[in-house]
Parts: C-alpha cells; structure tokens; sequence
C-alpha cells in the first residue's frame, strides 16, 4: 500500500512514521485556514442545545445525579496545577501558561464524552417519534416522557449501535431508559464491564472477535430495510457531531467563571483524545466556531491505530484504513481503537485541526497513575493520550513560527481533554495503575 501511495502522490513522512508505528506530530499545513463547512452551522448546534434544554426536566427526573445541574448534562472544568508540574518533571519541559482538565471522564449518565453526542442523537429520536405520534410539542414540559404511555410508545422502536465501549454506553443506557429496544454491537476491544453494565440496564449487547469496524457494519445491516430501527452512525452521523459541537458556548461560560482570558495575546489550546474522530470532531468545531483563530485544537491517537491522522495526512479521509499500512489497530485504549476515520470528521475539521500526536500504549498507564496521584482523578488510558501533546507541540520551533506563538506561550491556556473513566469498577483502575512504569 505505501507503494500505492507513492503512485498516487499521497506519501510522506508521516505516513512512513505511522507505519512504523513511531510516535509523530503531524501538524496539519491547512490548519490556518479557519473555513467552516458550510453544511455544519452555528444555527444547527444551537438547536441540539435547544433540544438539550428541552428534555433537561426528564433528564433530572429519571437521572437524579443531574439534579444539581438541573438536568444538564455537563462536566466540570478544572485547574490542575500539581498535574502540571509533574508533566514538566517526566517530560521534561517545564509548562507554562495555565492547564486545566475538562472532566467528560464524570459527565453524569454514561462517564464519558459520548454523553454528549450519542444522548443527543437518542433524545433527537426519541422527540421525532413522539412528534409524528401527535403525543408532544416544543411547549411541553418534558418531564412527561418518563410517563409509561411515552415507554409504550418507544417500546415499538428499536435502537442499534456499532461501539468499542463508551458510544455504546450512552446510546444503550439513554435508549433503554426511554424504553426502545437497543442492541449495542460491541467490538472485540470493548471492556467486560462496559458490556456487563449494558446488559444490566436493559440493552441488548452482540459481542464480535472482530475490530470496530465489523460492530459498525453489523448494527448498520440491522436497522436496513427497518423503518422502526434508528442507526447510530459513529462513522458520519451529524445528530452525534451537532450534540458534541453544543459545548462550545458552555466552555466559554467555564473559562469565564475561572476568569480565563482568550484572545490574539491569550490563545487557547485544546487536547482531546481520538478514535473514529466523532467526539473530538464535533467538540473541536464547536469549539471552533466560538474561539475562532484564538484557539487552536489537537487531537491525539494510538501508534497502532492513528486513524485521523492517516486520513487526514494523505487526505484520504475515510478511503484508507491503518489495516492499508500494516497496522493492527490494537491498543490498550480501547475507546480509541478504530482503523478507518470517520467519513463527516476529517473533511468537516480539514482547516480547523492544527495537528495530531501518536502516543505509544504504555505511556498511557504513567500518565493515568500521576494524574490519580497528583490531583486525585482517576480517568481510564484512552483518556490520558494527549498528556504528552503539549510538550510537543510547545516544543515545534516551526508551528510556533507558523502560528506566531513563541511571544504567547507564557499567557496560554492549555485544556486537556479527559474523555471517560469515571464509570469505570474500581479493581479495573487498580489494575491500570499497576501497569504504570517508569518512562
């Protein structure tokens, strides 16, 4: 395949680097471009945040550990400067600025950043069908969809989802509760737990030995032909993509209360894990679309399965997987072990993406047990890939000319990305943090 790719122009250093599995910093030379994709708009993820707020009285009802936010899903946002003077002792580069943790490792409901997305996409739904059954209006309260009548109603549908673990848990656990019928096709890579947990709250789990892609394809043939089936596309669907984008205007409001600064003199720089590319993309754009040129997003993958920064290097997007190259798309973080992109992500994030890392497995335990030592958090592996991001990319002498940096570095803020964990049974974290080693 690099053969092939050599023929067809599409080769490069990066390619090679990723192909032998080596940690790189692809900095993505459209990035300064800040075009927006004329499809995807700010009217559009004000919306899923209107529908958001519609559903916040079920939300709080039949969730109590949302009532505090009063049914808002959510997670806090916070400083964690014992974190970053340990990263400055491990990587040796001493971090400036500000570093801040975005905790989506304790939204409440499914312990992960897929409660952003993959909720909005079931409660989209779940408001289409009681819509077309004349049962609901944008006026209600809709507090009334816990009522038996509403599960009645849902009970005639059915839900289907391709996961490697935490989509899974959103859709399974929100679709279940409003009472579909859901099926969460879980690829080999999912963790016990999460298929457990599933199953505990009603969804129906298909467990394959196959990778992502094969539990994609299977829930995808499930709901063909089946007009009573809604598939949850974490490949392309732009229900998922507007339900992350909605945290744009709330990180405003966070950083806001913790009297953050962002403009030309004080970028922003955010850090956020990547697998099928779903979440990030969808946070990243509605990141984008508040901050614009003053903030400046990175996502970060596994050596073995750096499927993002594949597509979006050779600007293949979707047309090429890391299967193409050799890989074998296995890692420990599970969450991020996905060969081919997402088909919506790598074009709608073309000249908003500043760049992407690769991070090798083991690091990601170390990274995992000096967070929990030093600020006392505890987030699964997938959740710590960027940790090392800033130091990198800090450290590139021609993206900090390329973006006229080196001046700001010093008044910037750094948010890395915490994107699940919190769900995750306590003997479980035991054991990633036993696996933790020197670097």
């Amino acid at each position: 395949m690099l053969n092939k790719l050599k023929e067809l122009g599409k080769y490069n250093e990066t390619v090679q680097a990723l192909a032998d599995a080596k940690e790189t910093l692809w900095i993505n030379p459209k990035g300064m471009e800040n075009t927006f994709d004329k499809d995807i708009t700010q009217k559009e993820i004000d919306e899923a945040e209107e529908r958001l707020q519609r559903f916040a009285p079920y939300i709080k009802k039949v969730f109590p550990e949302t009532e505090k936010s009063g049914g808002i899903i959510e997670s806090p946002l916070k400083e964690i400067p014992n974190m970053q003077k340990v990263l400055s002792d491990m990587l040796g580069y001493t971090h400036e600025g500000r570093l801040l943790l975005k905790c989506d490792s304790h939204l409440p409901v499914s312990g992960s950043i897929k409660a952003r997305g993959g909720i909005h996409e079931v409660l989209k739904f779940a408001e289409d069908v009681a819509f077309e059954a004349g049962m609901l209006t944008k006026n209600h309260n809709y507090e009334i969809l816990a009522e038996d009548k509403f599960k009645q109603l849902f009970s005639k549908y059915s839900v289907a989802v391709g996961s490697t673990g935490n989509l899974g848990l959103s859709i399974g656990i929100m679709s279940a509760q409003l009472g579909f019928d859901v099926t969460v096709h879980m690829s080999a890579d999912a963790r016990q737990w999460k298929k457990d947990l599933l199953r505990s709250r009603g969804a129906t789990v298909i467990e394959y030995p196959d990778s992502y892609q094969k539990a994609v394809a299977e829930g995808r043939k499930e709901a063909e032909g089946n007009p009573m089936c809604h598939f949850v596309d974490d490949e392309g669907s732009l229900d998922l993509f507007l339900g992350y984008a909605t945290v744009g205007k709330r990180l405003e409001k966070q950083l806001a209360e913790l009297n953050v600064t962002v403009d030309y003199a004080h970028p922003l720089f955010v850090y956020i894990p990547c697998g099928v590319g779903g979440a990030p993309g969808g946070v990243a754009y509605g990141i984008k679309k508040v901050f614009g040129e003053n903030v400046h997003c990175f996502f970060a993958e596994p050596t073995h399965a750096p499927c993002m920064v594949l597509g979006m290097s050779t600007g293949l997007h979707d047309g090429i997987c890391v299967e193409n190259i050799g890989l074998d798309g296995k890692t420990a973080a599970d969450g991020l072990a996905v060969g081919r992109a997402s088909r919506l992500v790598g074009k709608a994030l073309e000249t908003l993406l500043d760049g992407i890392s690769t991070i090798d497995d083991y690091k990601l335990y170390n990274y995992l047990k000096a967070l929990a030592d030093a600020e006392g958090i505890y987030i699964e592996p997938s959740a710590c890939a960027t940790f090392d991001t800033i130091a990198r990319v800090m450290q590139n002498e021609d993206y900090l000319e390329l973006y006229g940096l080196h001046d700001k570095i010093k008044t910037a803020t750094h948010i890395l990305w915490a994107t699940g964990g919190s769900m995750v049974p306590e003997d479980e974290m035991k054991h990633y943090y036993s696996l933790a080693s020197k670097i």
